[in-house]
């Protein structure tokens, strides 16, 4: 069969994984999409193909202004940068540098190096942020606040502002996700140590034809197998940590 692109597909392929028909897992299904909701938490924040970059356009409202901060949305599992608010330097005024510099300089533009305007405006730059500075941003997923810790009178109700961030790729928008071919082995594996789990209280029992429990050594081989591949996780396809710090 092909591979699953759907929530339904991924539980019944990872499940034929295991043995099913052939064997029962006994599993229940409220289990299995326990252990699905873990398996796609696990993938957001550790798999670099479970977030993408995205640049979030918000429009600040009196309560935002009031609070000093932006609730964002549950999907943003980190914020790296605020485009910059307000800046002199920056300005579209008459008497912005840049404004300045084009106006002055446009008509020989075509004929002459580009090299000076743009060892210009990298000079502009370092002035910025040597005497403006960023502003600084503090961003926790679990509270979903994004706080700007800037004067917030800069700003008024109906300012636009823009945020890089990265947000988790929804499995419901883009199927790919179910078929990712570690989040398929975790999510076998964890619906494999569910079943250990279950099966281990009954140690040694002996069914009729003389089938035996043996729950303890599933349980023990899905551990082994859960502790390799999260450590294949962070050595192969985490993100460096540093890059969606808040």
């Amino acid at each position: 069969m092909a591979l699953p692109v759907s929530r339904h597909e991924a539980k019944e392929y990872c499940l034929r994984q295991l043995g099913k028909p052939v064997i029962q897992i006994n599993v229940d299904d409220t289990q299995i999409e326990d252990r699905i909701d873990e398996a796609l938490n696990v993938y957001w924040n550790y798999h670099f193909d479970g977030v993408e970059k995205t640049y979030y356009k918000y429009e600040l409202t009196q309560t935002d202004i009031d609070n000093k901060y932006i609730v964002m949305p549950d999907n943003i599992i980190g914020v790296v940068h605020l485009f910059p608010i307000g800046q002199s330097l920056t300005s579209s005024k008459l008497f912005d540098i840049r404004y300045q510099i084009a106006l002055n300089e446009l008509y020989s533009i075509a004929n002459v190096s580009m090299v000076p305007y743009y060892q210009t405006m990298m000079h502009i730059q370092l002035i910025e942020q040597l005497i403006v500075g960023l502003q600084p941003i503090r961003y926790n997923k679990h509270s979903n606040r994004l706080f700007l810790d800037m004067n917030w009178d800069l700003v008024e109700s109906g300012d636009k502002i823009v945020v890089e961030a990265y947000q988790v790729v929804n499995p419901n928008v883009y199927p790919d996700v179910w078929k990712d071919v570690w989040f398929l082995r975790y999510l076998t594996c964890l619906i494999k140590l569910q079943w250990g789990s279950n099966l281990k209280k009954y140690q040694n029992l002996e069914m009729p034809g003389g089938i035996v429990f043996n729950g303890q050594q599933i349980y023990n081989e899905a551990m082994a197998e859960k502790k390799e591949l999260e450590q294949e996780l962070i050595d192969t396809w985490s993100m460096p940590a540093m890059l969606m710090i808040g």
